[in-house]
């Protein structure tokens, strides 16, 4: 029979995509074992009522047509002002198009800087999707390694080294991040940023958690002198809304690439539903409350881990100044990331996500989901700390 193509073949690149832990406790569940899941971003609460409301109504007052494939007008206004207020960048609605989601806007980004074979440079530890998103887009991921010392922040003379070795066309960052909960300051990415300019890269910026800001300041590289004109930024209403199931995402470049991007999305979803967008209007122009309202069981939770943690000393936390996570170093007990995650699951009925899920850098550390309510939370954080003293003895 005909063969699938190489590109589909080796989106994983013929290995594990790191999920197993996941998916065997997902499997537990299904059969009827109680589980605390702590693996994936996915919000406690729903989308807001209000939001569904609005969405509702639109799709019932007849906009479940084609929409306008770069997406609704005022609803590209409206992120553009957004955008405008918040990072001082002047931006226009012709400075973005409507994706479906920040996963679809990754691609899309991809596709849109790389040629097929092109090296395309991301962060390690990384969301688990960017290699094969970048494999998607027929480039090569090429990783740059952190380190736990470092708050797994990026060296911007390790990125000037493999960039000049591999001739890469891209560089990836993500901050807010995922899965380490690190921001950026802003020296490390004025010095990446040096490294984009003198290297001529795309620069692609994920900032899906943008308004999950809990210790510092987050900063969009393309506020950094230079940069406005080699950035594209992905961002999205799944995380900032918990609208992860209407997939509303975007990409935010200079309008030359824009004229392009829409071309792609007429080729590929040919635009996102016109009565989501109008939920997703809706919900910007409600304000910063409904924000805030999903922002705020993410602060707390994160204070409430980061002292459970400071009452023992084996495992140990990464500062965890935004996003939905913290990343915990275990490695006082031994074991891999992925071995604890697995022997935690057996013992406790605790899943976490092992760091190796993420890449090599975060070998021995695990990612905790900040996803639960309060006194689960506590209950399995504690399990967890109590069940690596064990394992230590």
């Amino acid at each position: 029979m005909p063969q699938l193509s190489t590109r589909i073949r080796t989106l994983n690149s013929g290995g594990s995509d790191g999920w197993e832990v996941f998916y065997r406790a997902r499997q537990m569940v299904e059969s009827g074992t109680r589980v605390i899941e702590l693996t994936i971003g996915e919000h406690d609460i729903r989308t807001h009522p209000s939001i569904l409301d609005h969405m509702h109504q639109s799709a019932a007052g007849g906009h479940t047509g084609y929409a306008s494939v770069p997406g609704v007008r005022a609803l590209r206004e409206t992120i553009a002002a957004r955008v405008t207020s918040r990072t001082g960048v002047e931006t226009t609605a012709d400075n973005l198009v409507i994706t479906a989601g920040g996963q679809a806007a990754l691609l899309a980004a991809h596709i849109a800087t790389c040629q097929p074979g092109d090296t395309a440079l991301h962060v390690d530890p990384y969301y688990a999707t960017y290699p094969g998103t970048i494999r998607s887009a027929s480039a090569v991921p090429v990783t740059i390694p952190t380190r736990a010392r470092n708050s797994f922040l990026p060296d911007p003379a390790e990125v000037d080294r493999i960039a000049a070795e591999t001739g890469a066309r891209t560089l990836l960052l993500n901050t807010p991040n995922n899965p380490t909960g690190v921001i950026y300051p802003r020296e490390t990415l004025e010095g990446l940023a040096e490294v984009c300019i003198k290297h001529d890269l795309w620069l692609i910026s994920d900032e899906v958690y943008d308004t999950q800001v809990w210790d510092g300041e987050h900063i969009s590289p393309r506020q950094l002198p230079g940069m406005a004109e080699r950035t594209l930024v992905i961002g999205s209403m799944s995380k900032s809304h918990a609208m992860t199931g209407s997939r509303v995402g975007w990409i935010l470049a200079p309008e030359s690439a824009i004229t392009h991007l829409i071309d792609l999305s007429t080729n590929t979803n040919y635009g996102v539903p016109g009565y989501i967008q109008d939920a997703a209007l809706f919900a910007l122009n409600e304000g910063a409350w409904l924000e805030e309202e999903v922002a705020e069981p993410f602060r707390r939770r994160r204070s409430l881990a980061l002292g459970i943690l400071s009452e023992q000393n084996t495992v140990t936390a990464i500062p965890s100044q935004g996003a939905m996570y913290v990343m915990l170093d275990i490695r006082a007990t031994g074991l891999s990331g992925r071995e604890f995650a697995e022997r935690l699951l057996d013992a406790k009925h605790i899943a976490v996500m092992p760091g190796e899920s993420f890449g090599s850098s975060a070998a021995g550390h695990i990612r905790v989901a900040l996803t639960v309510e309060d006194s689960l939370l506590a209950q399995a954080l504690r399990e967890l700390c109590a069940f690596a003293k064990e394992l230590t003895q």
